[in-house]
C-alpha cells in the first residue's frame, strides 16, 4: 500500500501540546504495565502509537479519558492536569472523542438511528442534531445505507459509523483504538484517507493505536513505539524506520513502508 499522505516535517516550538503525559506509570500488583513513559501530542497532530498486543497501547488510551488511574506521573490536555476530573466530566469538558477497536455502536439499531440516540444525547438543539447528522451522512457516504442496521453493516461501514458517532460531539482530540484491525486493504486506506481528511478539515488532534506498523504510519505525523512497558522509538514515520531500537523492538531491518 502506498503512503496516503505526504509526511509534514512540522514545527511545533510556538504550538502548545494537546496532550502531554510526564512520567506516567501503572502497576497490578507486582506487573509493570508501564514504566515512567512521557510524551507529547502536539495540536491537529496526527500521532500513532505502535507494539505488539498487549504492550499498553490501549491502557494509555484508558488512562487518558479516565477510565483507569495511573499508579503515578501526570496527564495534561490542553495545558491542564486532568488527573481529578472522572471520565464522565472529562470527555465533555475536553472534547475527547473515542472509537473502541470492537463495538461502539448499538447493533440491533439502524445507522440513523444510531446517530440520533448519541445526537440526542451530545447535540441540545434538534436542528442541529438532524444538520449534523446529515452532514456526516454525507461526508462519510452512509446515506444510501442508513436504514440498514449496525450489525449488518460490513466491517468498513461499522468502523465508519462508529467514527461518526464519535464526531457527533465535535471533539478536539480523536482517539482511535486499532482502527485497521479485520480490515481488507481498501477499507484501510479509505479509514486513512477519514484521518488524514479530519485532520485537515477540522484541525482535529487525533492519536491511533495499533500493532499494524505499515497501516499505522501511512497517515500519522509522528508516531512511538512501545516495547517492555517503556517508549523505545519516537519520531517521524521515517526516522522511526531507520532507527536502531525500533529496529530491534519492533520492525527488523528490512520493514519499509511502501
Amino acid at each position: 500500500m502506498g503512503i496516503v499522505k505526504k509526511f509534514r516535517i512540522k514545527s511545533f516550538k510556538d504550538i502548545n501540546p494537546m496532550i502531554e503525559f510526564e512520567n506516567v506509570s501503572l502497576s497490578y500488583g507486582d506487573r509493570l504495565i508501564l514504566d515512567n513513559i512521557s510524551f507529547k501530542i502536539n495540536q491537529s497532530e496526527i500521532f500513532g502509537m505502535l507494539g505488539p498486543n498487549g504492550v499498553g497501547k490501549s491502557t494509555i488510551f484508558n488512562i487518558l479519558i479516565g477510565l483507569i488511574d495511573p499508579s503515578n506521573g501526570k496527564i495534561k490536555i490542553d495545558g491542564e492536569e486532568v488527573n481529578k476530573y472522572p471520565i464522565y466530566v472529562r470527555a465533555k469538558k475536553f472534547k475527547l472523542g473515542y472509537v473502541p477497536q470492537s463495538g461502539g455502536c448499538f447493533a440491533d439499531l439502524t445507522l440513523l438511528d444510531n446517530l440520533r440516540a448519541i445526537g440526542e444525547i451530545v447535540i441540545k438543539n434538534k436542528i442541529s442534531m438532524n444538520d449534523k447528522i446529515h452532514y456526516l451522512l454525507s461526508k462519510f457516504e452512509l446515506d444510501n445505507i442508513k436504514y440498514i442496521k449496525a450489525k449488518y453493516l460490513s466491517g468498513g461501514q461499522k468502523k465508519k459509523l462508529v467514527i461518526a458517532l464519535a464526531l457527533l460531539s465535535d471533539p478536539k482530540v480523536l482517539l482511535l483504538d486499532e482502527c485497521f484491525a479485520a480490515l481488507d486493504i481498501l477499507t484501510i486506506k479509505m479509514i486513512q484517507e477519514i484521518i488524514v481528511n479530519l485532520q485537515q478539515e477540522n484541525q482535529i488532534t487525533i492519536c491511533i493505536c495499533d500493532h499494524q506498523a505499515r497501516d499505522l504510519l501511512a497517515c500519522v505525523d509522528v508516531a512511538m513505539i512501545l516495547s517492555n512497558c517503556k517508549i523505545v522509538a519516537h519520531g517521524t514515520p521515517s526516522d522511526l524506520i531507520n532507527n536502531i531500537n525500533a529496529q530491534k523492538a519492533y520492525f527488523g531491518n528490512s520493514f519499509k513502508i511502501s
